[in-house]
């Protein structure tokens, strides 16, 4: 370990060096906004844990979520659902599936999906991702 008592001030020498930089106007530019993300981008980040997209796909916590689209809740053969799935009379579209990631006990009494999404943007591009998933 060097001896302190080689440059005792230098952190006055490192504010000083600060001081300056800011005050000739060098600074970093900081981002305008947060990028974009698409719908697949935020299904990977947001609903990817507990559905999927492949039938091939070991089971997981949610429903394949291939065709949910025009679908009636409730209708992937062999997932067990909660009671409320099964009584729903309507097939997801923009209608249903925007509340419904808005708050799915809501829409689905004794739903158990946890996820709520309060960002209509958000919502907006997974739906239509969702849609696009034949």
């Amino acid at each position: 370990m060097r001896n302190r008592r080689f440059c005792p001030y230098a952190w006055l020498l490192v504010l000083g060096v600060v001081i300056t930089a800011s005050a000739s106007g060098a600074q970093m530019p900081l981002p305008t906004s947060a990028p974009k993300l698409t719908g697949a981008e935020l299904f990977t980040q947001q609903c990817a844990t507990c559905h999927s997209l492949n039938p091939a796909d070991p089971p997981r916590q949610g429903p394949l979520l291939t065709g949910v689209y025009g679908r009636k809740p409730g209708g992937v053969a062999g997932f067990h659902y909660s009671p409320g799935y099964t009584k729903a009379d309507f097939v997801w579209d923009d209608a249903h599936l925007d509340p419904y990631l808005t708050n799915p006990q809501a829409i689905i009494p004794d739903s158990i999906m946890l996820y709520k999404q309060r960002n209509a943007d958000v919502r907006k591009a997974i739906i239509a991702f969702l849609e696009d998933q034949k």
